[in-house]
């Protein structure tokens, strides 16, 4: 009886095999992936680069715009310092060759150089500067910035050349706002 029950169960596993002759042992499957899942990765990946572009884009150009802003409020206050200085000192310490009667300065190369000043006791030769260096638009990739007159108009484009009462860019470009870079 023990024989009959053994060759029963070995009989089993024969037509079990014979069934399904490709059904082996899950370990022994080739291992990888198939087309339709690369097919599917890829297009995940694809859709995932081309919305994350537009915002790297977008970050690198926010980025420039604050440092434009930063240059512009760095140069505006050079400005304002100087003519508060000329102010103060009812223009008797600026150089002659650098007066002006609106009390700014006559180019943004005197913030830069600086002056020494003139009928001021006790100078000894140190020269006032009101910045370090000229900031570079980071639109344009220059030092090179429109200016603007005392007599001039607030929008105007053009610089009168008798002082200097404003920075602009001169960049033709547009911020993510709208406005142009221009009227900063």
């Amino acid at each position: 009886m023990q024989l009959f029950c053994k060759l029963r169960k070995l009989d089993d596993r024969l037509r079990l095999r014979q069934r399904r002759p490709d059904a082996l042992p899950r370990k022994s499957q080739s291992k990888g992936f198939t087309l339709l899942e690369i097919i599917i990765v890829i297009t995940i990946l694809s859709v995932l680069t081309a919305a994350a572009i537009p915002l790297v884009r977008n970050s690198v150009k926010r980025e420039r715009e604050t440092e434009l802003r930063l240059a512009l409020r760095e140069v505006r206050r050079a400005i304002d310092a100087y003519k508060r200085y000329a102010e103060q000192t009812n223009n008797a310490a600026i150089p002659i060759e650098w007066k002006t009667q609106s009390f700014y300065p006559k180019s943004l190369d005197l913030l830069v150089e600086g002056f020494t000043p003139a009928n001021t006791v006790g100078t000894s030769g140190n020269k006032i500067k009101f910045l370090r260096r000229l900031p570079i638009d980071p639109m344009t990739g220059t030092t090179e910035w429109g200016m603007r007159s005392y007599k001039d108009d607030a929008d105007s484009n053009s610089w009168g050349g008798e002082d200097v009462f404003d920075v602009y860019s001169t960049s033709d470009g547009k911020a993510l706002n709208g406005t142009k870079y221009r009227d900063w």
